[in-house]
């Protein structure tokens, strides 16, 4: 628990060092936290990083306080098209097939790599980071936002409940949705929807997806077990039209 109030300012990454301290982070919460590993993961440096870094936006949370123990405390990673287009696509397509999205003529926003330092998790913190991406999403004209969110672990026989609450009553319309791929994907729909418990699939769900599920977010079909990063992804995709609606109806709503 933090010791003192936070004085929280976000602002967009500017060069080479800004970029490592948001990988340093993610190495904190990723790999020491949470047991990812891979081949752009630098344990000596202590770096988790990949491909698409130089290519896109990255929002920084900080502390101002005077008496804040470090000054970086969140990140979170945007790719417009146009980024996508010079990294050679988008990092979702590495789990799921992007097609509808890509075809549907809307401008998009893939959000990504998003964590907070864990003495700034429950608090304030997100909100910030989700006022940057919403000022984002207005100055860009982004129509959807996509994305990887991830439960930890890849033992899916556990997380049947809340893989099979979010296929049934949160699923993207076919004509968006993205479909896991490769050998690595798996059903999402292994408990019948007059089965499920709700109550225990909704506290299994992690704080960030229940978050997008708030503004009006859907899921696409299929989960992806990634080994390496110790988690099962689902891709969720976010309408700014009607997210911004929610917005103002859950005003005051905490992430």
């Amino acid at each position: 628990m933090l010791s003192h109030v936070p004085e929280f300012s976000v602002r967009i990454a500017d060069g080479p060092c800004d970029i490592r301290q948001a990988q340093a982070l993610r190495y904190d919460v990723f790999v020491a936290e949470m047991g990812g590993d891979g081949p752009c993961v630098d344990h000596a440096a202590r770096l988790e990083s990949d491909r698409f870094d130089g290519f896109a936006t990255h929002l920084m949370l900080e502390d101002l306080a005077p008496e804040a123990p470090r000054r970086l405390v969140g990140v979170y990673r945007l790719m417009t098209s146009d980024m996508a287009r010079q990294a050679g696509g988008y990092y979702s397509a590495a789990e799921f097939d992007l097609a509808p999205l890509l075809d549907s003529g809307r401008t998009l926003l893939e959000l990504g790599r998003s964590c907070l330092h864990v003495d700034y998790r429950g608090g304030a913190g997100m909100l910030e980071l989700w006022a940057a991406v919403a000022d984002y999403v207005v100055a860009q004209k982004i129509d959807l936002m996509f994305g990887v969110a991830s439960f930890s672990g890849v033992n899916t026989a556990d997380l049947a409940q809340p893989l099979s609450y979010l296929h049934h009553f949160h699923g993207a319309a076919p004509q968006i949705s993205p479909i896991a791929q490769t050998d690595n994907a798996v059903a999402m729909d292994v408990i019948p929807k007059d089965r499920i418990d709700r109550k225990a699939a909704i506290l299994a769900i992690p704080t960030l997806i229940k978050a997008y599920l708030r503004l009006g977010g859907v899921v696409g079909q299929g989960a992806y077990v990634d080994h390496a990063f110790n988690t099962t992804d689902v891709c969720l995709i976010l309408d700014t039209s009607l997210a911004r609606s929610k917005a103002m109806l859950q005003r005051g709503d905490s992430l």
